[in-house]
């Protein structure tokens, strides 16, 4: 009997004990950091614990449900959703929310995750059935901020915050994907043509412009030349002017000169006339003149002589050939013939000195009088008058 009643006592021992242990592990909480207990007194809401060391009452305090604070990514399976022209296209969307209060996340909704599932697939088709396809592609952004508003001001009383609303993807229907894409290549071509277009076009232009430069600067090029290539003939005609008025230039030495240029003009292959100028005889009586010709050819003027040379006296006419009377004696003819040989060599060498060529005696030699010249024959007496009838 008393070992039975020993034994009793160690199992109530042994029984205290055990339910001592389960009343202080369910008497004291740890909460780790963003995490909330919602703790509950005999059924009735009696707390929210934040994180750290708490300890309740064993038996009458028990923990309703753990809720997580931080923020919370949500992934929805893509939703058919019809648009306003009757295109269905198949919509994925993200949303990122935040639990701000426990109490109201756990006694307000029963599950606010399908809630905000189902909140969202609605206000979405609400959203897309007031907007065509294209808008819809490319309204991305005001689809986030609506859909964004209308979860925030539902899921307030939930004790939830929606921060972001994304969408996912957009997929149209396989048939309109195809026309979007030949409708995109055939922009893209029309785009690459006027690229096409206003490249030829530049290049035209430039083209014609640096034409238009390259014309104008070589004509500018070509007036310099003629300008320059004038200023230089006509500095050539100055200087030989010039020149000519300093050596004294008399006609007989022109028309040496103008005898020099005649085979010049004359010169070239498809030369088969050849144009003696009216000034080509006097150029020859003026040679003839300077080298000692017989005066008063035909063609050639007769030159001037001086009043005390045997010339005529001022104011009376030159005389010619016929004019000039026979010389009947032989030494007088002779006479004469040597004093114009003198007035020819004195002139030639008076005309030479003032063109400025040097002096040459070879040419002396035959001009001056006994130098080798044969004296001119003498002339005949004219014959006797016939008798008078």
């Amino acid at each position: 009997m008393a070992a039975f009643g020993q034994v009793l006592l160690y199992l109530i021992i042994a029984l205290v004990v055990i339910v001592g242990i389960v009343a202080v592990i369910r008497a004291v909480r740890i909460v780790p950091q963003s995490v909330a207990l919602v703790v509950e007194r005999l059924g009735r809401y009696s707390k929210t614990l934040d994180p750290g060391l708490h300890v309740l009452v064993p038996f009458v305090d028990r923990v309703r449900a753990g809720v997580d604070l931080r923020e919370q990514v949500v992934s929805f399976p893509p939703q058919p959703v019809i648009t306003s022209d009757n295109l269905v296209v198949e919509i994925d969307t993200v949303i990122y929310f935040q639990v701000t209060d426990a109490k109201s996340a756990v006694y307000e909704i029963a599950n606010y995750i399908t809630a905000i599932e189902q909140l969202t697939v609605t206000t979405l088709r609400n959203v897309i059935g007031a907007m065509d396809l294209e808008q819809t592609l490319t309204s991305r952004d005001q689809i986030n901020g609506q859909l964004r508003g209308v979860l925030d001001e539902a899921t307030g009383r939930w004790g939830i915050r929606v921060n972001r609303v994304e969408l996912k993807s957009i997929e149209p229907p396989p048939s309109i994907q195809g026309a979007m894409e030949q409708q995109m290549r055939a922009e893209r071509d029309r785009r690459a043509a006027i690229l096409t277009a206003e490249g030829v076009k530049q290049s035209a232009i430039l083209t014609a412009e640096g034409e238009k430069q390259s014309q104008i600067l070589r004509a500018e090029g070509d007036a310099q030349s003629q300008i320059l290539r004038a200023e230089g003939e006509s500095r050539a005609i100055v200087q030989v002017f010039d020149a000519i008025h300093r050596g004294d230039a008399d006609p007989k030495l022109l028309a040496y000169q103008y005898l020099q240029m005649l085979p010049q003009i004359a010169n070239g292959t498809s030369n088969t006339t050849w144009v003696i100028p009216t000034e080509f005889t006097a150029a020859l009586g003026n040679i003839a003149k300077g080298f000692g010709g017989t005066p008063g050819m035909p063609g050639i003027p007769t030159p001037p002589e001086d009043g005390p040379s045997g010339g005529p006296r001022p104011g009376q006419p030159a005389p010619s050939v016929l004019d000039k009377p026979v010389l009947q004696d032989p030494s007088e003819a002779l006479a004469e013939a040597q004093r114009q040989a003198e007035a020819a060599t004195a002139d030639a060498t008076s005309a030479g000195t003032r063109s400025g060529e040097p002096f040459d005696p070879t040419h002396e030699r035959g001009q001056r009088p006994g130098g080798g010249t044969t004296p001119p024959p003498p002339v005949p007496p004219a014959p006797p008058a016939p008798p008078a009838g």
